[in-house]
């Protein structure tokens, strides 16, 4: 069962980092394998919080996925949890934590933990898959320089 963690200082706020990996909709213009992604229904709730929603489609050469997830987000709490609804995967989740740090920036926290459906795509995938994701943390830094400029 493959995941990945990893925790990142970066010079920009945490409410900067949160809005940014909130806004599900960019993730094609900049995210490695997403070659596109739906907000199917937005739900937002009197604490603060919103739940999105969202179809995803992934794919590298000849192989295209599509997944949807429910993503919930917690500006009080700077966290975004997404959660599987359906897929390729058996399971998956994923969980950002943004905190702000003394001195400026934040400290990001990503996991993902997921599963394939599949025994044969997630040995076709699984290795494309972790390479992505250990890019994901750097291509969402690299798009907070360019939207809110380098500290």
């Amino acid at each position: 069962m493959p995941s990945f963690r990893t925790t990142r200082r970066v010079p920009h706020t945490a409410e900067n980092m949160f809005d940014l990996v909130a806004d599900v909709e960019r993730y094609p213009e900049f995210l490695p394998l997403c070659t596109g992604l739906r907000v199917l229904r937005r739900i937002p709730a009197e604490d603060g919080k919103e739940t999105l929603v969202a179809e995803m489609r992934v794919g590298y050469k000849a192989i295209a996925e599509r997944f949807t997830t429910k993503v919930t987000t917690d500006r009080a709490a700077f966290d975004i949890h997404v959660s599987y609804i359906d897929g390729p995967f058996k399971y998956l989740e994923n969980r950002w934590e943004f905190r702000p740090v003394e001195g400026g920036g934040s400290e990001v926290r990503f996991f993902i933990d997921y599963e394939f459906r599949s025994r044969a795509l997630g040995m076709l995938m699984g290795t494309m898959f972790e390479r992505a994701f250990r890019m994901f943390t750097t291509a969402f830094e690299s798009r907070a320089d360019l939207v809110y400029g380098r500290s």
